[in-house]
């Protein structure tokens, strides 16, 4: 016979209520983290400016229903939309993803912090908008670097020792509990609805990994972000109508997440909720490629110096091996044909021929075009990747971070070369210092693929200066970068 079921209402599970007590409670006085979340915005919008010079992108961008016009809604960096907070936060999270190219965290789960932004600033221009027309404030641009800096946090946090690719799931999820979070303070919902915003985000559907995997491998991991930052938008919403929420999601038996989509395992937490996450996420300065990557492209650019240098090309070389972390392996290490822009950014091999044929990595070069080049998949059947279990706990280890590649190139005469190796790609903390001119530089290239020059000038100086920045309104701010 069947035990019967409790239907006493369950204790809040400890998850919903820590993240909720961090978002109302927690004081940022890091000095670091609000510097780092000023230049997180600038480059994720600027990976924003890029991708709108994308029609693949483009195509999805706008109202759901052509020629939708909502009073005081947010409006879209870059476009000339305005369009309500729920749709305005799927195309802000749409461009910022688009191209593989703004922020990174990497740990048991991988992920994009800055993706909450879509969420973040689409809600903050909407509040905006809508307080300047009741005769109230407008939110400042600090509120959105507080609320980025949480984002990345609960993110970030609830990565570290949780694996949800492990089990097939997207690590979107954690882009839609983040922005419910933060969505929700935005709005002003009390402790009990913002835990209600919470428990309605682990009780959604979630994304499978398939899009980003082979042989299925495609575009909707581009917009993947777009659609959870808008979705938490939404909820955050529903929750501040007064809906119900439901208490022990994670935890009850049978039909909560942990048995349903966990594999019964509970959540494990490596540190409590702080500033961690911004001072130390990985930016993506020099190339539009997958994060783990990263330094194997930055290997494969110094090869193809010491190639030129000593009067070999392509067609010199015999074998290629690819000293690699575990995660690399899994995620990118990709055989056979690739079928579109989509599959060739998450194939380590591709990204290493590119830069050793042409001494560059742009995100011109995931196209058709360059595609074609047969010295592509020549040099890609020549590659092997090796797993180095050091490199792997250094991946691991909080005090390392390293996503270290290491590159032998063997010529087809016998000759070894020396190993490159490179531990930090140029986004990491530990190359901070010199990362940030080449970020600034980035964010003003990205400026100049859509704007004129006077408006250049204009966002150039309003949001360069820190101390300027912070005190700007969210509308004014957005009203700069719109077309």
């Amino acid at each position: 016979m069947a035990s019967q079921i409790s239907n006493e209402r369950p204790p809040v599970d400890q998850v919903l209520a820590d993240i909720a007590d961090y978002v109302l409670q927690y004081k940022i006085e890091s000095k670091v983290a609000w510097r780092t979340a000023f230049y997180c915005f600038l480059d994720t919008l600027g990976c924003g400016f890029e991708a709108l010079t994308y029609p693949a992108c483009t195509k999805l961008l706008g109202p759901v229903v052509s020629g939708t016009i909502v009073p005081n809604g947010a409006k879209v960096p870059g476009t000339n939309y305005q369009l309500d907070p729920i749709q305005a936060a799927f195309n802000i999270g749409t461009i910022v993803r688009w191209l593989d190219f703004n922020d990174t965290w990497l740990a048991a789960e991988w992920g994009h912090p800055s993706d909450n932004l879509g969420g973040i600033l689409a809600t903050a221009d909407w509040l905006s908008r809508t307080r300047i027309a009741m005769g109230e404030k407008p939110l400042k641009a600090r509120e959105v670097l507080e609320a980025m800096i949480m984002a990345h946090e609960i993110q970030g946090v609830l990565a570290l020792e949780n694996s949800f690719n492990k089990v097939g799931l997207d690590h979107v999820i954690l882009v839609k509990v983040a922005s419910t979070a933060v969505v929700g303070k935005l709005l002003g919902l009390s402790r009990d609805e913002l835990i209600n915003a919470v428990s309605l985000a682990f009780v959604d559907g979630q994304a499978l990994r398939t899009y980003r995997h082979a042989p299925n491998t495609g575009s909707r991991k581009s917009w993947a972000a777009g659609d959870a930052t808008s979705r938490a938008v939404k909820l955050a919403l529903i929750a501040k109508t007064g809906e119900m929420g439901y208490p022990s999601v994670l935890t009850a038996p049978v039909w909560g997440f942990y048995d349903v989509s966990f594999k019964g395992k509970e959540f494990q937490f490596q540190r409590a909720y702080g500033s961690y996450v911004m001072e130390n996420v990985l930016f993506k300065i020099s190339f539009p490629a997958e994060f783990h990557s990263q330094t194997a492209v930055e290997a494969a650019m110094l090869l193809h110096d010491q190639l030129k240098a000593i009067g070999k090309t392509v067609e010199s070389i015999k074998h290629i091996e690819i000293r690699t972390h575990e995660a690399a392996i899994r995620i990118i290490d990709k055989k056979g044909p690739l079928h579109n822009p989509a599959d060739r950014d998450h194939c380590i091999q591709y990204m290493i021929a590119v830069p050793l044929i042409y001494g560059r990595l742009t995100a011109e070069d995931y196209e058709d075009r360059i595609a074609m080049d047969p010295r592509i998949d020549v040099l890609r059947d020549k590659m092997n990747c090796i797993e180095d279990f050091k490199l792997t706990e250094d991946y691991h280890d909080p005090e390392k971070r390293a996503i270290a590649n290491g590159l032998t190139i063997t010529l087809n005469d016998g000759t070894k070369l020396s190993e490159i190796l490179v531990e930090y790609p140029i986004g990491h903390p530990r190359r901070r210092d010199e990362g940030i001119p080449k970020l600034i530089e980035k964010y003003r290239i990205n400026l100049a693929r859509i704007f004129a020059d006077k408006q250049q000038k204009q966002i150039l100086n309003a949001t360069l200066d820190y101390d300027t920045f912070i005190d700007m309104d969210v509308n004014q701010l957005v009203d700069l970068m719109v077309k």
